[in-house]
């Protein structure tokens, strides 16, 4: 099997009055384009965040991994842990990356989705809420989808919930914010998983999900679809 091209781009990306570090991955051709949202204390470095990534890339999905605070602003977060829950915050930033990404020319003309981890799942539905022109798909891994509050109500994107069975608190959580959903919505329990997926094969079944779920509601037919960058 041939290797999967890829462009690699590291930037910095002006949006909603602040510069975020973003991790820009195009492979060719790209079927579609995933943006994510990282949850509470993390980053675009994020362990799990980037393995679902990678196995994004492998099935020709560009992923933007960015951090939705400043360096500034997370040193101040690590000691108050109180901009990590700034939904409306972290969702005004988020729709601004995803009005980027639509312009950005490496990625311009593909269909976008949001994934998003604990809070910023929220993040993740409330931006989808506000940028219906331009988010067709969105899948929350661990979520806190509660945190969106009555912008549920305004989210008809097809939605993706997975969280792990070991997890309860968040089960519940998430069966009452899917019935709040107005789009396509599943939810998915990984059996014996925990908050973090870090049980063996937990992380894999999530990464497998996602990939099937932005498959389906990002790839363009076949004669609407794009090659990416040569």
């Amino acid at each position: 099997m041939n290797a999967v091209r890829m462009n690699l781009e590291h930037l910095e990306i002006p949006v909603a009055g602040v510069t975020l570090g973003a991790d820009v991955v195009v492979p060719r051709p790209a079927h579609g384009a995933v943006l994510f949202a990282h949850g509470s204390g993390s980053s675009r470095h994020s362990p799990r965040n980037r393995y679902v990534a990678g196995e994004l890339h492998r099935a020709g999905l560009a992923t933007i991994l960015t951090d939705l605070l400043t360096p500034a602003e997370e040193q101040a977060d690590f000691r108050t842990g109180e901009l990590r829950f700034d939904i409306g915050l972290l969702t005004v930033r988020l729709a601004a990356l995803t009005g980027w990404l639509v312009a950005h020319e490496p990625t311009a003309g593909l269909y976008v989705g949001l994934f998003g981890a604990s809070t910023g799942a929220a993040a993740a539905l409330a931006a989808a809420a506000t940028r219906p022109d331009a988010v067709k798909a969105v899948v929350s891994r661990g979520g806190r989808p509660d945190l969106a509050g009555d912008a549920l109500r305004s989210v008809h994107q097809p939605t993706l919930l997975i969280v792990g069975e070991a997890d309860p608190a968040v089960v519940k959580l998430n069966r009452e914010a899917a019935r709040e959903l107005r789009g396509e919505t599943r939810l998915e329990i990984v059996p014996g998983a925990s908050h973090l997926f870090e049980e063996p094969g937990a992380l894999e079944r999530v990464a497998y999900l996602a990939r099937e779920w932005f498959l389906r509601h990002l790839s363009r037919a076949p004669d609407g679809g794009r090659e990416g960058p040569s």
